[in-house]
Formats: C-alpha cells, sequence, structure tokens
C-alpha cells in the first residue's frame, strides 16, 4: 500500500537538505581549487596533484551524503515519483537567483539518477538541457579586471603580473615586463589598427600540475584576440614562461585531452562565457570540464548529444578507422569540418577474442584510471553515460545490425527507439593509420614524430599505452597524436621491460612462438620495430627521432625516475627562453 505523500512543509525541508548538500559539495570543491594557488607557490607539485585527484572524487561522495540525510528525513516515501517530483519544483524555487544554479541543477540530477533509474530524460524529476542558461551572454566581465591602455607598456605588464597576488617573486619583475609587453605589442601593431581599447584578465589564477596561467584578451570593439601568460616557478623564482596569442595555442591549454585547471571561480558561467569569446569552437561543457566541473561538464554534453541526435538528417555510421577488438565504435556520418559528428560513441562488446584477456569490468576500471590521472594532453577525455536513447531512423541498417550482434546485452531496439544501457562519449579524431595513408608526406611525417613524443610524454606520466598499434591513436585538429584505446593502458610502474633473449639454437630460431617463458607485464621494446606499420620513409623518420623508445634503457629510466618522486615537466605549449632581460 502506498504510503501518504510529505506534507509541504517536509518537502519544503528536504529541498533544503538538496541546497544544503550542494553548498556544501561545492564549497568543498573551492577550498580545495584555492589551495592550489599557494601550493604553486610552494613548489608543491605532488599536492596539486593530490588535490585533482580528491577533487574528481567529490561529487560523487556528496551526493551519497545527501542521499542519506533525505533517506533519514523522508523514509520510504524518497523513492515515489510524486514525491521526487514536488523537490524538483521546490529545489527549482530554491536556487532561483543564484550565480552557480546550474551547478546545483546537475547535482540534483545526480540525486534523481541514483533513486529513479530511468532510461532517456524525464523531464517532472531531471533538469533538462533547456533548463541551463547560456554561458556568455552578458556574463563575460563578470570575473575579469579590465586595464584600459592603447598600447601594452612594461608598465602594464608589471602591473597585471603584481595583481595576481602571488605571493613568490619574479626572478626579474622590471625584465619580465619589459620583454612580455614588446612581444605583445607586436601583436597589437600587426592586428589592431589604431590601437586597443582594454587587455582583460580573468582575475583567478589557473593552476595545473607546474604551470600558471593568467587568461585574457586584446580587446577593441567587437574585435578581440587571446592573451594566455603561462608561468612557471623554479627554485630561483617566478618567470613567465610563454605568451600565447592564437586561439589554436590558447585551446591546446584547453585541450579535451588535458587534466583539469584549478581556477577559484565563485560564478562559472561568467568565467566560461570569457573562455568561449577566446575558443568559439570549444564545446561548453569541454570548457566546463576544463574547471573540473566534470558532472556539470557531462551535463551540457548531454544536451549536445540529444541536439545531434534529434535535429539534422544525417544519420550515426561505424566510426572511420580500423574495427576494434573490444569497443563498437559509431558517429555521425560526414567529417567534422563539414557538419559530420565531432563526437565518438563506445560502446563494450559483449564477446572478446581469446587474445584480449580482459572483462567488462577491467575495461571500465581502464577508463577510471584516465578520469583520476593526469592526460598531459595525450589521453582523449571520455564522459561515461548510462541509458542513453536515440532515434532508430538515425542509425543506418548496417550500423544497427553491427551493434545488436556485438554488444546486444547493451544495446536494445524498443519500437522508434534505440536504447543504450552503457557507453563512453568523447571526440573525434582522425585515427592515425588513415591520417598517414591520406596526408601528404609532410602532414604525416610531423604526426609520426609527434606520436614518438606522445609516447615519451605518457611515459612521463608513469603510463603505458600497451598497444602501439597506428589504428589506437589519432591526429586532433591542431595536429597532436592522442591516444583512445584504453583497454590495454596501465602505469609504467606496473610494465617489466626485458630485452628479447637470443635464441639458443637454429630450432629456437625457427620457431612462430616465443622460444622463452613471459609473465603478465612483460614489455619487449625492441619489438615495436614490428608494431610500426609505417611505410619506410615514415618507419625512417620515427627511428631518427625516437630510436631510444626501442630498447630497455629509456623506459627503465623513466620508471626510477617515477619511483624517485619526481614529476616530469610536459606543458601544453612550445618552451621559450626566459622572457627577460635578467638572469
Amino acid at each position: 500500500m502506498t504510503s501518504s505523500l510529505p506534507s509541504r512543509d517536509a518537502i519544503a525541508d528536504g529541498a533544503d537538505t538538496i541546497l544544503r548538500g550542494f553548498e556544501d559539495y561545492h564549497q568543498r570543491f573551492l577550498s580545495i581549487t584555492r589551495r592550489a594557488t599557494q601550493r604553486f607557490e610552494d613548489r608543491d607539485w605532488r599536492g596539486i596533484r593530490r588535490d585533482t585527484v580528491e577533487r574528481t572524487k567529490l561529487q560523487p561522495q556528496m551526493v551519497s551524503y545527501t542521499l542519506e540525510l533525505l533517506r533519514h528525513q523522508l523514509g520510504d516515501a524518497l523513492g515515489q515519483h510524486p514525491v521526487w517530483m514536488a523537490l524538483k519544483s521546490a529545489f527549482t524555487a530554491a536556487v532561483l537567483g543564484r550565480d552557480d544554479f546550474e551547478l546545483a541543477q546537475t547535482f540534483f540530477n545526480s540525486l534523481t539518477r541514483r533513486l529513479h533509474p530511468h532510461i532517456g530524460l524525464d523531464p517532472t524529476i531531471d533538469f533538462e538541457p533547456a533548463d541551463f542558461p547560456l554561458p556568455y551572454q552578458g556574463w563575460e566581465m563578470a570575473s575579469a579586471r579590465t586595464y584600459a591602455v592603447r598600447r601594452v607598456g612594461a608598465t602594464v605588464i608589471r602591473r597585471l603580473l603584481l595583481d595576481t597576488g602571488l605571493r613568490a617573486t619574479f626572478v626579474d619583475l622590471d625584465g619580465t615586463a619589459e620583454a612580455v609587453a614588446a612581444e605583445i605589442q607586436r601583436t597589437v601593431d600587426a592586428e589592431f589598427d589604431g590601437g586597443l581599447e582594454a587587455l582583460d584578465l580573468l582575475r583567478p589564477v589557473f593552476v595545473r600540475n607546474k604551470g600558471a596561467y593568467l587568461v585574457g584578451r586584446l580587446r577593441r570593439g567587437a574585435d578581440h584576440r587571446p592573451l594566455v601568460l603561462a608561468l612557471v616557478h623554479t627554485e630561483h623564482g617566478l618567470a613567465v614562461d610563454g605568451v600565447l596569442q592564437t586561439e589554436n595555442e590558447v585551446s591546446v591549454v584547453f585541450s579535451f585531452a588535458r587534466w583539469y585547471f584549478h581556477a577559484a571561480v565563485e560564478t562559472p558561467r561568467a568565467v566560461i562565457g570569457f573562455l568561449k569569446s577566446l575558443m568559439p569552437k570549444k564545446r561548453t561543457g569541454e570548457l566546463y570540464i576544463s574547471l573540473g566541473y566534470f558532472k556539470h561538464g557531462k551535463t551540457e554534453l548531454y544536451g549536445d548529444i540529444l541536439e545531434q541526435s534529434q535535429n539534422g538528417e544525417r544519420r550515426f555510421v561505424v566510426a572511420p578507422g580500423q574495427r576494434g577488438l573490444v569497443m563498437a565504435v559509431f558517429t555521425l556520418e560526414g567529417p567534422a569540418s563539414s557538419g559530420g559528428g565531432e563526437l565518438v560513441f563506445k560502446i563494450i562488446k559483449d564477446r572478446f577474442p581469446a587474445q584480449k584477456r580482459t572483462s567488462r569490468d577491467e575495461i571500465k576500471k581502464r577508463y577510471r584510471l584516465v578520469l583520476h590521472h593526469d592526460r598531459v594532453g595525450r589521453l582523449v577525455d571520455y564522459q561515461e553515460f548510462e541509458d542513453l536513447v536515440f532515434p532508430k531512423r538515425r542509425f543506418t541498417a548496417d550500423l544497427l545490425e553491427e551493434l545488436l550482434e556485438v554488444a546486444g546485452k547493451t544495446v536494445k531496439v524498443s519500437g522508434d527507439e534505440v536504447i543504450v544501457r552503457h557507453l563512453y562519449v568523447g571526440r573525434r579524431v582522425y585515427p592515425l593509420d588513415l591520417f598517414i595513408r591520406d596526408k601528404s608526406h609532410d602532414e604525416a611525417a610531423a604526426a609520426v614524430a609527434d606520436w614518438g613524443r606522445a609516447l615519451r610524454e605518457l611515459a612521463a606520466a608513469n603510463l603505458f599505452a600497451g598497444d602501439m598499434l597506428t589504428k589506437n591513436f589519432g591526429v586532433t585538429r591542431h595536429g597532436r597524436v592522442v591516444f583512445y584505446d584504453y583497454d590495454e593502458l596501465l602505469p609504467l610502474s606496473e610494465c617489466s621491460f626485458r630485452q628479447l633473449p637470443p635464441p639458443r639454437d637454429e630450432i629456437e630460431a625457427m620457431l612462430d612462438q616465443p622460444h622463452f617463458s613471459t609473465t603478465e607485464g612483460d614489455v619487449f621494446p625492441e619489438e615495436m620495430r614490428l608494431f610500426l606499420g609505417l611505410p619506410r620513409p615514415l618507419r625512417e623518420v620515427f627511428e631518427r627521432a625516437h630510436e631510444e623508445l626501442f630498447g630497455v634503457y629509456f623506459w627503465r629510466q623513466m620508471q626510477d625516475r617515477q619511483k624517485r618522486g619526481e614529476m616530469l615537466d610536459v606543458f601544453p605549449y612550445r618552451r621559450q627562453a626566459p622572457l627577460s632581460s635578467g638572469p
């Protein structure tokens, strides 16, 4: 028998509990975030990394805690659909006028999915994408400081650097200000006829790993250019390590293949609006994720998925590239540059071939590893979704037949809808094997050289790709090589790098199978030559640039450095000589 509904006061108290749970979460989030500036000042790189991981775990923890409070307040009534509808209505009224109400609504949706699992979207108990505000209209100056100047001289740069409030001192503040100002003014002279109106700078300092970033723009009327100053803190003091003034450079800094910034933002959508003005091609969800609000970023991404699947006539097709052994992957037809899908959808298959000694749970574990690990610009960020609904008419017959065959436990057809119980969604990139085939020699050679750099930088982050085939790597629109197949990804520290034992006689030399015993985790770098799969000219490019990757010394050296607790430098821009005239 259904119990009576709680009173209006009990519903109001429940909505207040949810709001207090959200406020507790967001204050803890900001508290962790604010620590990053002090850690940068103290050169506490390990502390920044620990805080980044702690912050990723905070929202799920606070959702669980809030649910326990609600169960204590409302008991069994909490599971009743009309009760949750009433709580949504009361919560909607409670968050009106808040500067962070989109984050509060996402927090509520997380509670909804825990308490009332359902397929697709239920507008009676879920906040819908249309309920979330645009991030930039009328908001973008809310968290910015404006320097009203026609020209950029040393005085304004000196003021700008001091206004950060960083307690550490610059190695050569005056010389740095002169050098940085001269570099920026060259852009002003070339791009702004008649000079500037202002230089706008976001107030928060953006901290990630060993770098801090001042994010701003040069502006005259409706015309503006990005400006990001990259700071490092050496044993001698602070220095400006890079002056980034193009959309592409700034976009790489905020790449979907990088970890999260720490920027103390009271009004997130104001800062997102400012960032959107610098990087209009970036998805709103990606920008929220870049600030560590990955749950709300996922909510925004869900809105993008709905828009792509419900509107337009392009159909979902098998994603370009070789079929995976573990994942079925699809996207919207056509190149992303001409209106095709910018997103890819990955579904774990029901069964794997014998050579893939893994399981569904193990694959999920590898994707969670990426969430809690520094991606150093080389791992595509995937968001995990459950119970998504797509219109059946948007699938090609071949794709739908394949999905039902290889992932029938996950993919179901119900009337005019396709229901996917579990999948990962991420940005689409150009598969490296296809890129090498389709592009000019110079473009392919640049990608091959960057492929080796990607392997080095993953090693610097204590990661080993496992499966080195080109089909598992892709090229971004900025020409950077990234890894996107995680079923064999593992920490570098768990690998045993060995040299291939030579055969003891002619019989062993002729065997098709290895003539020596191996254990799980054994890696033989010499075998990489066999798996490159490159035409000779490109293989020579790789070998000239990265010969040491074929030997055990490089990999063991990287392991030793990890064991010693070193945090190796991997910066998202081309580093320059120190921008000062001083030491």
